[in-house]
């Protein structure tokens, strides 16, 4: 049988690997074989902007699959929940019951302030200032 290039490189280098791993070496690797560490390849802009896209693409489709009314949220309160979700994930943002309660009555003052009145806010710091401020004022911050 012969192989591509691909297919050697993907057999010899052991397959994709989805999560950063070390390699007979010790260099941390990811992918197929590459080498992300501080004197390595590590992720070029366009592979991190496409790694970003496709997070924010997951994370609207989940914030849409668990919260079915966000559907019907202007695009900037929308935004606020995908930013949220791509810090906590879905789950963390559902933690979030009388937050996402104020939003669903579109009560975005109360909202704001469950959002600042919660351990994320301590944690986050200024994201959370900002998504506030986005949630009251309905303009992106």
């Amino acid at each position: 049988m012969i192989l591509s290039l691909r297919e050697q490189l993907i057999r010899d280098e052991g397959g994709y690997q989805a999560f950063v791993y070390n390699d007979s070496v010790g260099i941390p690797t990811i992918g197929v074989g590459r080498n992300v560490s501080k004197t390595g390849e590590g992720l070029s802009v366009y592979e991190q902007d496409l790694m970003l896209n496709n997070d924010i693409t997951t994370k609207t489709i989940g914030v849409l699959r668990a919260i079915p009314w966000a559907y019907s949220l202007d695009e900037i309160r929308f935004e606020v929940l995908v930013n949220m979700a791509f810090n906590l994930g879905i789950s963390g943002l559902l933690v979030f019951p009388k937050f996402l309660a104020a939003l669903k009555a579109r009560d975005y003052t109360t909202a704001a302030a469950e959002m600042l009145n919660s351990k994320w806010a301590q944690q986050v710091g200024a994201r959370a200032t900002r998504l506030s401020q986005q949630m009251i004022l309905g303009i992106r911050q």
